[in-house]
């Protein structure tokens, strides 16, 4: 009896952990996309570009702006950490499994991102990105949509996001160009 007891509550906390494991990533995917869309508001509202930045240890991500010094004219970058926005740390085994980026600068010209950011101009558009955070079993990924600076969220690989840029000359649902 003590042997069956014992048992059930193995399989019982082996699937609490899974589940817990699963709704980490599960959060930090939503943190992600939630600070991604807020950064593209925030851009729009104070008419200057914000940075959704990936921690390079691979422990989190943060938004940052660069802000004018009224007093001096020296511009500055500054972090953004206030009611709705702050700095998250992954926990657990999560982590970034995979981080597309294009900078697409304001001029419009192509260049490979170094830095690890996704920017959102005060135009509403943004750099093109899909970022997947997982922790090896479960994965999430985010897409970012340059000409709108909208973010999603896809439930699996970075492989599976189909459909992440958008035709604006196309009228939305029957497919038919606007001409």
């Amino acid at each position: 009896m003590v042997a069956i007891i014992a048992m059930l509550g193995t399989l019982g906390g082996g699937y609490c952990v899974g589940t817990y494991k699963k709704l980490l990533v599960e959060k930090a995917a939503r943190q992600f996309l939630l600070m991604a869309r807020y950064a593209r508001i925030m851009a729009i509202e104070q008419q200057r570009p914000y940075e959704l930045q990936i921690d390079p240890n691979n422990r989190g991500f943060l938004l940052a702006t660069t802000q004018t010094d009224p007093q001096t004219g020296e511009s500055h970058k500054v972090l953004v950490r206030d009611y709705f926005c702050k700095p998250v740390k992954f926990e657990g085994d999560v982590k970034f499994e995979d981080v597309q980026l294009l900078s697409y600068g304001e001029a419009g010209s192509a260049q490979t991102d170094l830095e690890s950011r996704v920017m959102f101009f005060p135009s509403g558009s943004a750099e093109p990105a899909i970022v997947q955070i997982g922790d090896g079993k479960t994965h999430c990924s985010i897409a970012v949509v340059a000409a709108t600076g909208k973010a999603d969220l896809y439930p699996g690989l970075t492989t599976d996001v189909r459909g992440v840029s958008v035709d604006l000359d196309l009228e939305e649902g029957n497919g038919t160009s606007r001409r």
